[in-house]
């Protein structure tokens, strides 16, 4: 394991990460400065329901349960290679706090998506007019309330439904933008 990845805050801190072949996973300055802004939207003792829906190595989900002990988490994926670091890098974490499901998170939007108040969307930058189709879809499924922490390139244009969706902050480091979004 050759990852410069690890868990920057939390329990698991200093946890390093395994990654899967062709990944673009968030860097440890991003996650951190996003985990920042989180900080200000959940307390510690909050009862978070993440769902990392284009998971990779799961490190966003992996970084919730990490700070936030009443956190659970579900891990979707579609490649297999995914699906397997994932259960690698949550292997030392209590099982009822962890689901690790390989399927297509634009399909499976319904099932995953009401029942959680975070929700991760970092698809692979290929996939990011994807990213955003999900987070449109997600207003019809999300209750209010939830937040969604989408990653796209920078290049990509992009603006959310505000009738939808409060913006709480766009921000970008290097060549992703991270949008941090609530459900009115």
């Amino acid at each position: 394991m050759d990852s410069k990845l690890q868990i920057i805050s939390g329990t698991l801190r200093g946890r390093k990460l395994a990654l899967p072949g062709g990944a673009r996973p968030t860097q440890n300055m991003a996650r951190g400065a996003i985990f920042n802004i989180l900080a200000g939207v959940f307390n510690a003792d909050d009862k978070i329901s993440v769902w990392d829906a284009f998971a990779g190595s799961g490190a966003l989900g992996i970084e919730t349960l990490s700070r936030y002990p009443n956190a659970t988490a579900i891990f979707t994926d579609v490649s297999d290679e995914s699906i397997k670091v994932i259960r690698k890098n949550t292997e030392k974490i209590a099982a009822n706090r962890v689901r690790i499901v390989t399927a297509d998170a634009v399909r499976e939007i319904k099932k995953y998506g009401a029942g959680v108040n975070l929700i991760f969307v970092d698809p692979p930058y290929e996939k990011a007019r994807a990213g955003i189709e999900f987070v449109e879809k997600l207003a019809d499924v999300a209750p209010s309330g939830t937040v969604v922490v989408q990653e796209i390139e920078k290049i990509v244009p992009y603006s959310p439904d505000i009738t939808k969706w409060e913006i709480l902050r766009d921000k970008t480091y290097g060549r992703a933008r991270f949008l941090i979004l609530r459900r009115v």
